[in-house]
């Protein structure tokens, strides 16, 4: 594949002045890569930008005890704005990007890549463009875990006063790191589960074994 070919998936290439094209044409070097294979890791020191001509590549957040947290996946004609954000400043990898599939992709060098962000205008925006889309879907991500976790270190805070607490949403939201808004949401969940009954300044906890259910991974609230 050419540049020409590239442009397809990456129309941003066809607006580049002459010299740019033709810098960007020789640097560019293929990256192929099998199902499984580990393109960079938490640690790695970033030296390319990737753009993907084929196949899927999924970027994940390794845990300790071997579990990997999805960050997002990327596809032909797709950016990663970890690799924008390392290559920018000059950090190493914050997580682990792995092949789904055969992928074919082309590898910038990061001094090109420096180059085409000054000196290019539309390729700014289509970097940033990405950035931002990208780190939009990672806010998601973000609010998604947690509301997953916040039912839990709610359910072990409730536990651990009794089942009559005097205390407002406000002050619940200070002890669990969260915002009151939130709060007042899991609350409303677990008390149209029958599990609590809100009040003027106070819960009552209607449930123990079901607040038991939802806090255990978080400790032993069994006493």
């Amino acid at each position: 594949m050419n540049l020409a070919d590239l442009e397809i998936l990456y129309p941003v290439f066809r607006s580049l002045p002459p010299l740019l094209k033709q810098a960007t044409e020789k640097t560019l070097s293929r990256v192929d890569a099998a199902p499984g294979q580990m393109l960079f890791d938490t640690g790695d020191t970033c030296h390319a930008f990737l753009l993907i001509a084929s196949g899927s590549l999924r970027v994940v957040q390794p845990a300790a005890d071997g579990r990997e947290l999805l960050l997002y996946r990327l596809g032909a004609g797709d950016t990663c704005i970890l690799t924008v954000s390392c290559l920018m400043g000059a950090k190493p990898y914050p997580a682990r990007g792995i092949s789904d599939t055969d992928l074919v992709g082309y590898a910038l060098s990061r001094q090109l890549f420096q180059q085409l962000l000054a000196q290019s205008e539309t390729f700014r925006h289509f970097v940033f463009y990405f950035f931002a889309e990208k780190i939009l879907g990672l806010i998601d991500l973000i609010e998604t875990l947690a509301w997953s976790q916040l039912d839990r270190r709610l359910a072990a805070l409730l536990l651990e006063k009794g089942t009559m607490i005097q205390t407002t949403h406000q002050l619940l939201a200070n002890e669990v790191g969260s915002v009151r808004e939130v709060v007042s949401r899991v609350l409303k969940d677990l008390e149209q589960k029958g599990l609590v009954q809100l009040g003027r300044g106070k819960i009552t906890v209607l449930d123990t074994a079901g607040l038991e259910k939802i806090a255990r991974p978080f400790g032993d609230t069994s006493h």
